[in-house]
């Protein structure tokens, strides 16, 4: 049998499967969305975390938007979006978001941030006073807000959570095994803690992983049992893209038959609802986890 050189080993099983080609952002709704988030000025996942989605999502008229900055205080080994030292927020930032969403027409928004663990309230103000004027101005518009970890600092966790949400979601990210390599500064069993106050607090709870780390089937499986546990809802599995060579490598491309496996399993563990496939992002068809 010929053997491959290491070199074009690592090549081929780091190139993309079919499965994985998107289409090229084009239509006039991108244009528009596109249009409105330089005009106001805002940030949105979908570029700043290279989404794979971003163009049928944004031409069809809807975008995640990120409040508080393009620049996090993290340094995850998985995220695309700029590590560093923040600087200081807008306060008129959640006007522009309503704004926006009111001209965008949203039916349904999905609003994240980066982790501004330098502040004292980890910009939980900033977070209560978007989603209020987000409600204000587009009564109609029902909102997720996928929140970041806020190292158990409870109150800022309460004041981010009580503006009227209808789903709160914060995500895992990966298996407890592999949490130091893939969130160096967060903590395993406080993101459960999380989910779990939030649920008390009586909101529809949601979370996310992402699969190709490395991890093992019955890691996932392990992780499921976890988030239902702890009142977790609606759950979403994606496969791990590599943003950057600077970011952790690709270790396998799990082929849609497990996504499919993935998603059966965790219904009969007991989530309302999984969303699992190779191009999922937690953000992903957002409307259908309500």
């Amino acid at each position: 049998m010929l053997e491959l050189p290491i070199t074009d080993r690592q090549d081929q099983r780091v190139r993309k499967p079919d499965w994985l080609r998107v289409k090229l952002p084009i239509g006039e709704n991108f244009k528009k969305v596109r249009s409105l988030v330089d005009e106001y000025n805002l940030h949105t996942i979908c570029q700043s975390g290279s989404c794979p989605n971003m163009g049928e999502c944004w031409g069809a008229g809807t975008a995640t938007f990120m409040i508080l900055g393009n620049t996090c205080t993290r340094s995850c080994s998985f995220c695309a979006v700029k590590t560093g030292r923040p600087t200081e927020y807008d306060a008129d930032e959640p006007r522009r978001v309503a704004e926006a969403i009111k001209l965008m027409g949203v039916k349904h928004a999905v609003i994240t941030s980066v982790n501004r663990d330098e502040l004292k309230d980890r910009g939980a103000e900033i977070w209560y006073q978007t989603v209020r004027q987000v409600k204000e101005t587009s009564p109609q518009t029902t909102i997720e807000t996928l929140i970041p970890d806020v190292r158990a600092t409870w109150s800022a966790l309460e004041t981010m959570i009580c503006a009227g949400q209808e789903v709160v979601s914060h995500n895992m990210e990966t298996v407890k095994r592999l949490y130091r390599k893939v969130r160096p500064q967060a903590k395993y069993e406080r993101s459960l803690e999380q989910i779990q106050r939030t649920k008390d607090f009586g909101k529809r709870t949601k979370s996310g992983i992402m699969v190709g780390l490395g991890e093992t089937q019955e890691e996932v499986f392990e992780i499921m049992d976890d988030l239902v546990a702890h009142g977790c809802d609606v759950l979403t599995i994606g496969q791990y893209l590599q943003p950057t060579k600077m970011h952790l490598a690709v270790e396998e491309f799990v082929h849609p038959d497990t996504f499919a496996l993935y998603q059966e399993v965790g219904m009969q563990k007991g989530f309302k609802f999984v969303e699992s496939g190779p191009l999922v992002r937690s953000s992903y068809h957002a409307e259908r986890h309500l």
